[in-house]
């Protein structure tokens, strides 16, 4: 059993929470409290079906955290899964919630391997690499659903680990474990392959709706 810290109770952190927390001690913390309060409660921060039934029937190992741990020598992954809206008026996404949380990661006396599944733009991982070097950062793109995040959680429709290395192999293991499909495609790219595969999902799909919005 590894201890894995989720920031940010959105739908893909809330989805990542209560999937790990299956086989994995889940510490959550987001800056709205009441959201990993709640949780702790069974009660869903999200719209979404299937987390509130897993809530209620699963035994899962959740736990709360009510600021952001100074001291997180424990944890083995920390996922972040904060917001990155995108800004048309700088035409960049704000990735700053994303900076802040690795920089409490830094100044802490440990050294998990941090997963980001917050959306981000092609290059970002390389370049927060360099500022803080003594930190693993791999990014783990999710397509995930508003509302099915959590069966889209379960029933994976690929894997996308944006690194080769040990702990990014540990991960993929995590997440397969507690899917439900464990025929999972699962693919292993460098960062900015896995960025690209994320913004180009996203493109396709809004490119979808607005052409049966036409129709």
């Amino acid at each position: 059993m590894l201890k894995i810290l989720v920031i940010g109770l959105g739908y893909v952190g809330t989805a990542n929470a209560v999937l790990l927390s299956q086989h994995n001690e889940v510490t959550c913390f987001d800056l709205d409290i009441s959201k990993s309060n709640n949780l702790l409660k069974g009660i869903s921060p999200i719209e979404d079906k299937d987390v509130s039934k897993y809530l209620s029937s699963k035994k899962l190992n959740l736990k709360s955290a009510e600021s952001f741990p100074a001291d997180i020598d424990n944890f083995d992954f920390v996922i972040i899964a904060t917001s990155t809206n995108y800004d048309i008026e700088t035409n960049k996404f704000n990735t700053s919630s994303i900076e802040e949380s690795l920089e409490s990661i830094q100044t802490s006396k440990s050294n998990p391997t941090v997963i980001i599944r917050s959306t981000i733009p092609v290059g970002y991982v390389n370049k927060v690499q360099k500022k803080f070097p003594d930190l693993e950062i791999i990014f783990v793109p999710e397509f995930l659903r508003e509302g099915r995040a959590l069966n889209d959680s379960l029933y994976p429709s690929r894997i996308v680990i944006g690194s080769h290395s040990e702990k990014g192999k540990e991960f993929a293991k995590l997440l397969i474990e507690s899917s439900l499909n464990k025929d999972v495609q699962t693919i292993y790219t460098n960062s900015t392959e896995a960025e690209s595969s994320k913004l180009f999902s996203n493109a396709y799909l809004a490119m979808r709706v607005t052409f049966f919005n036409e129709l």
